[in-house]
Order: structure tokens, then sequence, then C-alpha cells
């Protein structure tokens, strides 16, 4: 499946006018693979904290504006790298039409973000509730509005905790828009459902084709969406780094295949950031399938009754003990 680049989006859970915890958390996030920052800018404070901050950060910053159109123009002038806003309550046409004159001048994109929980409540009576059809005719229409005055670098979201709603709105949208598209199922829970509710529905997206930039959305710390996210990429090729493949475990297990599958794991964390290619990793517990999954794989590690046989490149290296079995196998790599 060849894409151009899919990029990672999070969001700051810092106060922004916090320009230090602000910089040092976008910082982190960057250097566990974030492409694009988005902050949280609900009063003049945090619109005035954006250019220090954009002073000391190396990734695109994305102001997240709703209701005062005052707010995003003056993120503009800050040096914000997008604006993400809802049309339909930023104030009347004269102020969006403000709005996209300054960003057309800057050269700056809009983000039109809709979400199932704010759907104009014309839209909703129409259509007799929630709907793909909705909320798709909701971000068409800020569209046209935009395009009214004569502004055309725009982004779309339209996002829904409900995993089905999700796919079949961007599903249709796709059908109706050429405008690329930021997708992800919003408030979708605690880290554990959450990153499920997300794989289903950002991968089902991302395999139709669908999708230029994604979040993973968490009730959890903006650390966790990235690696979730860099997960969800890698899973279908479209990230580099190294697939671990290893069995679920049964009783014909001798070695702690859960120990030393989570210590490869957690090894990969240091390994990856100086990886140039895609790698497959085997950790398998046995010999029924562990020699050949293991000796297909780039390198692998199969369990041998107390000792572990380690494959590099399909072929055999040695056996040894299981005991530092993961620093052998890493010290090869």
């Amino acid at each position: 499946m060849k894409r151009d680049y899919i990029t990672i989006e999070s969001m700051t859970t810092t106060k922004t006018n916090d320009i230090e915890a602000t910089v040092r958390q976008i910082n982190a996030l960057q250097a566990l693979g974030l492409d694009i920052i988005r902050v949280a800018v609900p009063d003049i404070a945090s619109a005035a904290a954006i250019e220090k901050i954009k002073e000391n950060i190396s990734v695109p910053l994305v102001a997240d504006i709703h209701f005062e159109h005052k707010l995003a123009l003056r993120c503009i002038e800050a040096g914000a790298d997008k604006i993400r806003i809802n049309p339909g309550n930023i104030g009347g046409e004269m102020k969006v039409k403000a709005v996209a004159d300054a960003c057309r001048n800057r050269n700056i994109p809009i983000r039109i973000g809709v979400n199932s929980g704010s759907l104009e409540k014309k839209l909703l009576e129409k259509y007799g509730g929630v709907t793909a059809e909705a909320m798709v005719e909701s971000a068409m229409s800020h569209v046209a509005l935009l395009e009214k005055y004569d502004f055309d670098d725009i982004w779309l979201s339209a996002k829904s905790s409900n995993v089905n709603l999700t796919v079949a709105t961007y599903r249709l949208l796709k059908e109706q828009t050429n405008y690329p598209l930021h997708i992800g199922v919003t408030e979708a829970g605690t880290e554990y459902k959450g990153i499920i509710k997300s794989a289903i529905g950002i991968g089902a997206l991302l395999l139709d084709g669908i999708g230029d930039t994604i979040r993973v959305s968490l009730t959890a710390s903006p650390e966790r969406e990235i690696i979730a996210a860099k997960a969800i990429l890698k899973s279908i090729g479209l990230r580099r780094g190294t697939d671990v493949i290893s069995c679920p475990t049964c009783g014909r297990c001798d070695m702690d295949i859960i120990g030393v599958t989570n210590e490869v794991e957690q090894r990969l964390a240091q390994f990856e950031s100086a990886q140039e290619e895609n790698l497959t990793l085997a950790v398998m517990g046995c010999s029924v399938n562990g020699p050949g999954e293991a000796s297909h794989a780039d390198y692998g590690i199969a369990g041998a009754g107390k000792d572990a046989i380690i494959f590099a490149k399909g072929k055999k290296i040695g056996q040894f003990p299981v005991q530092g079995i993961v620093d052998r196998l890493f010290d090869m790599m």
C-alpha cells in the first residue's frame, strides 16, 4: 500500500499561557514521534503565548479557537501554522471572513472541525438525530462559507465517539470533497478502550485510503496518544519501525514468553530512534511454530526447552540460556 506520509497530531494538556510547561510538553511529544501539535486558545493570555511557544518548538502549531474570532486573529499574528475553528460558533459571516482573510494573507490553512456532540439544531431536526449525512452536510456548509470568501486552504475533520458513525462519516465526506482530512475517533475514552476504538476507526479509514493526519484521542497523557498512533501506523505499514510477532503462549512453553516479549518491546523504544529500515522481530515460546516464525523474521528468538534459539535473517545463530537472551539479540541488531 503506497501512501504519502501520514502525520501524527496531538493536543497539549498544559495551560497554553504557561509557556515553559507547554514548550516542555511539546518537545517531549516530538521526541516520541509527534508531527503536529494543537493547543487550546480559550483566552487572550493563551493567544499571546503563541509567539513565545513558536520560538521554542520545531513542529507546526495549530491554534484551537472557539467562539471568539479575535483570538484567531491574534494567533495568526503570533505565527500559528494552522487555525482550527468551527465557523458555526465563531460569531457570524463577517467574523469568519475576517479570519479567512487573515489566514490567506499569511498562507495559513484553516481546519474546520465538526463534532457529533455539537451539530447544528436544524441538522439534528432534518436528519432525526446525529447521522453521517448530518455530519457531512455540516462540514460542507462550513466549507461553502469559507469558499464564499475566496478561501480554499482548508482541512476537514468530522469526528464522533461512535466508531461506526465516524467511519461512515469520513467515507461519505471523501466522496464529496478532495480537501485533506484529519481523522480520529473523538472522546474515545481511557487508554485501553480508547486505543481499541481508535485502532478500529482510524485503521479502517487508512486502509480505505482515507486520512492525511491522525489523532488518537485518549483520556490519558498525550504521550500515550503518540505511542498508540505510531503503533497503528506501523501495523499497516505507514510508519517505519519494528513489527514484533509473539506467540500467545500455552502449556508447551518453558520460557517466560510474556516477560521476554515485554523486555524486547521496552528495548525497542531506544533502538527504533536510530533505525533506518522496517524490521520484523519474532519472539516465540516453543518448538511447534517458533523456529519457523523466528527464522522467517529479520531477527527472532524461539524457545527450546530451558534455552532459546536466536535467528538472524533466516539463519540459526545459536542456542543460549534464556537469561540474557534479549541482550544477545539486541547486540546483533
